[in-house]
């Protein structure tokens, strides 16, 4: 056999043995390939998977200044009641129907906002209600009358209600083991929007005007409206809604940006037709959880927006039972024979409005460590009992500085206990009826909303007791109710559908 000939044989054992080492390796890597194929995720195994990072951040952020314009709206209230009380030389029952008009608005687009999200997504609410409240704010610096103030008032309400559906839009993509953390420190956005309305109307007011104090507030909801396109759709509506790939967009996008990987495999969920159904909030699976929690919302506006308008007219019309009083303050503003009065704040009104702001965050890590050690139902059992207690005690006789640190109390809890009824209906809801749920819950809240000024600023007129006696009786009753409800949410993943 020549040389010529050994060497082809030897190189056809060669390439022979190279062939047979390199198949099993590639036959790993088809197989390897193929079960990644035949692998399937959820948004919720993508939520966890990606974990927290640089994109939760931006999005507490800027859904947390949502927070700011919706607090600034409703404080605005507490801060202008003196103001077009004297303009329009109004009685106490015109000055609470503002109030009531602002919260009807909310009821009405409550519901409609809720389904409209439901049916074509969070997003669009949102940034909708934040144009639609910042339109007609600006108009309501111009109105010329009572009755052109609360209508336009009434309009602004209905664009807050969009503003709410960002809960939503910002639980859906939190994970679930950073939802009792993240979700209760928004409170802190909250507290900065009610701190800076108090301060404008401080610097403004006296010198320009309520007018000019309305125009300078919108200016926060206009920069708003241009960050908002940093904050993609909700992931959970685009793949209840059959748009998958958006959803891989939207998940890939935020993978990167909190360097991660998504699982392995491809995107699975099934397409839910019948979504912001009001057939799935009375299902025999949630019918309970419904009634109750429309019933928690109603006392939590109620309280919380009782307190507020509580302590403006306490303040304004001088009925604390104050031992060290000045001057100022051992004057009793009453009416007299139907006449109207004219008292603008002060500097240690707004100062003592301020203090209690405070209060809006001063207990959120005690609210953080009930959350996460007993729940959602006994946080909220635990919150409305001791809101109860301090209503009653805010007739007690003290000093200005008790008074201030009672309010403060007071402030802490009832905030507290709004955010844990935010937090229970976005997570008890699945994604097909969430939204549709959590609108239906702001209606009903606003129901409270709308009552709670007539009892505060009309009936607080004519005994301080009788007023802060349903506010007090209201908690204790939402407090039982809660141990009737059937479904605890600690450390649950979010539905997707029912």
């Amino acid at each position: 056999m020549s040389d010529s000939m050994k060497t082809q044989l030897v190189s056809s054992i060669y390439l022979q043995e190279v062939e047979l080492q390199e198949k099993p390796a590639d036959d790993k890597q088809d197989s390897k390939n193929s079960n990644n194929a035949d692998k399937t995720f959820t948004v919720e195994d993508a939520v966890e998977k990606i974990g927290f990072g640089r994109f939760h951040i931006l999005l507490f952020v800027i859904m947390g200044s949502s927070n700011i314009v919706e607090a600034m709206e409703i404080m605005l209230l507490a801060v202008v009641s003196p103001e077009i009380r004297c303009e329009w030389r109004l009685e106490d029952w015109q000055v609470a129907l503002v109030s009531t008009m602002v919260f009807l608005g909310f009821m009405v687009c409550g519901v409609l906002g809720g389904y409209i999200a439901d049916r074509y997504g969070r997003w669009k609410v949102v940034v909708g209600g934040f144009v639609w409240s910042a339109y007609f704010s600006l108009l309501t610096s111009f109105a010329p009358s009572y009755g052109w103030f609360i209508f336009l008032r009434a309009m602004v309400g209905c664009g807050v209600a969009g503003v709410s559906q960002g809960f939503v839009l910002k639980t859906e993509f939190i994970p679930a083991k950073y939802r009792a953390i993240l979700l209760p420190l928004a409170t802190i956005f909250w507290m900065l929007g009610s701190m800076l309305i108090i301060i404008l109307g401080m610097l403004v007011v006296p010198t320009w005007g309520w007018r000019w104090m309305i125009r300078i507030s919108v200016t926060p909801s206009i920069i708003l409206i241009f960050l908002f396109k940093f904050i993609p759709e909700s992931a959970r509506y685009n793949v209840s809604a059959g748009k998958t790939e958006a959803a891989m967009k939207t998940l890939h996008w935020i993978a990167k940006m909190n360097r991660a990987s998504l699982p392995p495999g491809r995107l699975v969920e099934p397409i839910t037709r019948e979504r912001g159904s009001w057939r799935i909030l009375l299902s025999p699976s949630f019918r309970r959880t419904s009634v109750l929690l429309w019933y928690s919302w109603f006392v939590a506006s109620f309280i919380y927006y009782g307190s507020v308008l509580s302590s403006s007219e306490l303040l304004e019309k001088n009925l604390l039972c104050v031992i060290d009083a000045d001057k100022e303050h051992q004057v009793k503003h009453r009416h007299e024979d139907g006449l109207c009065y004219c008292i603008p704040f002060g500097y240690s009104d707004y100062q003592t409005l301020l203090i209690s702001c405070l209060g809006e965050v001063a207990l959120v890590p005690a609210n953080i460590a009930l959350l996460n050690v007993f729940g959602r139902k006994m946080t909220l059992t635990v919150l409305q009992l001791l809101a109860a207690f301090f209503f009653m005690i805010l007739n007690i006789c003290s000093t200005m500085f008790g008074f201030t640190v009672l309010l403060f109390l007071l402030r802490s809890l009832v905030s507290m206990n709004f955010n844990v009824v935010y937090i229970y209906t976005a997570e008890v809801y699945p994604t097909v009826a969430r939204s549709l749920g959590m609108g239906f819950c702001t209606s009903f809240s606003r129901i409270g909303g709308m009552i709670a000024p007539f009892i505060a600023q009309v009936l607080m007129s004519q005994s301080v007791i009788l007023a802060l006696c349903p506010f007090a009786v209201a908690c204790v009753l939402c407090a039982l109710g809660n141990f009737l409800m059937p479904i605890e949410t600690k450390g649950r993943a979010l539905l997707q559908n029912s």
